[in-house]
């Protein structure tokens, strides 16, 4: 008779790694931003409609969808920039050939794939993968 200990131990780790993928595992499903209102340190920050700070803010988010922030500050109008994501095409393919469909459908689900768009927008600089800062220009706005 088998040890029943073993078999469990065995089954949740395999199920550990058919549920990973080379996006999730290196990348995650979520990154760190740091959002600074340049020049504005009396600047209320919300992104994606929740208040997260004044001046600069740091948070945790979905890679899945684009990054709306917005500025405000009294006696100027709000000022709001959608950062969107690009496709971390190096990253899915990594996934597809060591998990084949498990890991395509795992960083499809959990937006693994996806990134900020860091070389098509200035105002996004990338630490590493997992840590953005995005400046948001208030000139509209006197200091």
């Amino acid at each position: 008779m088998k040890n029943p200990i073993k078999s469990i131990l065995l089954i949740i780790i395999l199920t550990s790694f058919t549920l990973s993928s080379c996006g999730v595992m290196f990348g995650g499903s979520k990154f760190s931003a740091s959002i600074i209102a340049k020049d504005h340190p009396n600047a209320q920050i919300f992104v994606n409609g929740s208040k997260i700070g004044q001046g600069t803010a740091i948070g945790l988010y979905n890679r899945k969808r684009p990054l709306t922030v917005e500025l405000k500050q009294d006696g100027c109008e709000p000022k709001r920039q959608t950062f969107d994501n690009t496709f971390r095409t190096g990253s899915f393919i990594a996934s597809i050939i060591s998990w084949g469909l498990t890991g395509m459908v795992v960083d499809l689900a959990t937006g693994a794939c996806y990134k900020p768009d860091h070389k098509r927008n200035p105002d996004v600089q990338r630490m590493s993968d997992k840590n953005y800062v995005f400046t948001v220009d208030y000139s509209g706005c006197p200091k």
